[in-house]
């Protein structure tokens, strides 16, 4: 366990790389997008608990038209900055059945978490599947899927703030910031 000042440091050893402006501002479109695409087909959106708390809490309220929700909780990290085997906490109940489904994360990174998410989701008989992150890390490596909807790039950096965590902490903050070095 971290002590408040070790967090200090974590934030002292990072840069802001997105505003909190810029933030609701892509949330904005982000919103418009999402509406454009699914907003007459009553989805059911499923959040990835924890990382993605924040970033739904900041999108759902623009969302402005019905819809169902729920969360999901798959991890690969659990507080380390490497991704390691996945582990489901709680997985996509029976509802998503013939629905048109989005789900929310806090960042793409490798994108293995969200293949896993929309395989799992579509062999459950879901119509259709949309993933929407906050950011989509950038990788020379190709990735086994790409968000449809995307608040921003990021570098290949460990960042964090709005919702994403350094090492278990930060996910509060209103801005994005990646670690120097």
């Amino acid at each position: 366990m971290m002590t408040a000042e070790q967090a200090r440091e974590l934030w002292a050893n990072s840069e802001e790389i997105v505003s909190a402006q810029a933030v609701q501002q892509s949330l904005d479109r982000m919103a418009r997008e999402i509406t454009d695409k699914m907003g007459d087909r009553f989805p059911l959106v499923l959040s990835v608990m924890g990382g993605a708390v924040v970033f739904t809490g900041m999108l759902l309220p623009k969302l402005e038209f019905p819809l169902e929700f729920d969360y999901i909780h798959l991890s690969r990290y659990n507080n380390k900055t490497v991704g390691g085997e996945m582990q489901w906490r709680v997985a996509p109940r029976e509802s998503v059945k013939d629905r048109t489904v989005l789900v929310l994360d806090d960042i793409l990174d490798e994108g293995e978490t969200m293949a896993a998410i929309r395989q799992r989701i579509m062999d459950m008989g879901a119509r259709e599947f949309y993933a929407a992150v906050l950011c989509e890390k950038t990788l020379a490596k190709a990735k086994p899927m790409h968000p449809d909807f995307c608040g921003f790039t990021v570098p290949d950096r460990y960042v964090f703030g709005c919702g994403m965590d350094a090492k278990g902490y930060w996910r509060n903050l209103g801005t994005i910031r990646a670690l120097k070095g």
